[in-house]
């Protein structure tokens, strides 16, 4: 193996550990929360998560084989298995961060009407959607034997053998993409931009309150004031940062994949082998920021895993003083022969 290959494969150890802790502590945190349970987005985010940690166990450790032996890693039936899921897995959570993205619109947008328009009937009916549309390409991919060990990525996935299938391939790639990578893509920015263009408001209008506020505090001191100021600019930057990581990741991640991908049906343009296996490194990294991005690095979720943290470590405690107790009382015995 050369250093370039070396260097892959560990960067794909690395992304499938840290996937496969994130999301299961963001797992452990819905069990253990009865709140988040209670919430509608808790839903797409589990689906997210399943996902994730599907994509962890399936798909990232028959691409780590394909990167060190150079071939098809098991038999056809598990690279065509493995195949099926990496094409469902994928477009499900595209799918997934769009719905997590109308739930947010909605609930910036049309506050009042929230509870009324995402129930967890409507949330299950969204998720039946997304399986549907997720299953249905790669249950046509299988039926016309498009699934397979594509040595550009070294992993196991669409893959098109026979050359009399190419325009066929090509138009069912190109619709495969722009119903999956670009539809999410166009339903995060419309319902994020419109989420931003709210909070911009309901910035302005605190803006104003504290502006008139301080003119009125003549006496306040000026550290205070300076303070107030701050945080004024931190408002307006925070929703702007939420929303610039919500978009960003998804472009950073999918798109290089997927503009490869597009770029690799054009028999003009060559793909080296290792820009392949990047961009579809960068494609698994959406699974390790998807826990981060959309749960543990939220308030309620930060508090949930502390909790699980401070009860493991209280129990562990309890347990050795127990344990030291009884060694105690069977010293005591002893020291008195």
């Amino acid at each position: 193996m050369s250093i370039w290959e070396l260097l892959l494969a560990f960067v794909v150890v690395v992304l499938m550990l840290v996937a496969l802790l994130a999301n299961v502590l963001v797992l452990m945190c819905f069990l253990y929360s009865a709140d988040i349970r209670k919430q509608v987005p808790g839903l797409f985010i589990l689906n997210l998560t399943f996902c994730n940690l599907l994509m962890a166990v399936s798909s990232m450790p028959l691409t780590l084989a394909g990167i060190i032996y150079k071939s098809q890693p098991g038999g056809d039936q598990v690279c065509h298995v493995v195949g099926f899921l990496e094409t469902f897995l994928t477009t499900n959570s595209m799918l997934s961060m769009a719905a997590l993205s109308i739930d947010r619109w909605i609930a910036v947008v049309f506050p009042l009407s929230y509870h009324s328009k995402m129930r967890f009937r409507d949330a299950a009916l969204i998720l039946s959607y997304t399986w549907l549309h997720s299953a249905s390409f790669p249950i046509v991919a299988a039926s016309l034997s498009w699934l397979g060990f594509h040595h550009l990525y070294a992993s196991c996935t669409l893959y098109n053998k026979r050359p009399e299938d190419r325009t066929q391939f090509v138009i069912f790639t190109g619709v495969f993409h722009a119903l999956s990578f670009l539809l999410s893509l166009v339903v995060l920015c419309f319902t994020y931009l419109k989420v931003l263009k709210v909070a911009r408001f309901h910035c302005k209008r605190i803006d104003v309150i504290t502006m008139q506020t301080l003119v009125l505090l003549v006496d306040i001191h000026p550290s205070v004031r300076e303070r107030c100021l701050e945080e004024q600019r931190r408002r307006r930057q925070r929703a702007t940062k939420k929303i610039s990581t919500f978009i960003g990741t998804f472009i950073l991640c999918f798109a290089p994949y997927v503009i490869t991908r597009l770029v690799e049906l054009s028999s003009v343009v060559h793909i080296n082998s290792h820009w392949g296996i990047i961009s579809k490194c960068l494609a698994y990294s959406k699974a390790v920021s998807d826990p981060f991005v959309y749960s543990l690095l939220r308030h309620q979720y930060k508090k949930t895993w502390k909790d699980i943290l401070n009860k493991i470590l209280k129990r562990s405690s309890i347990n050795s003083s127990a344990l030291a107790g009884e060694s105690r009382s069977r010293n005591l015995p002893q020291l008195n022969e």
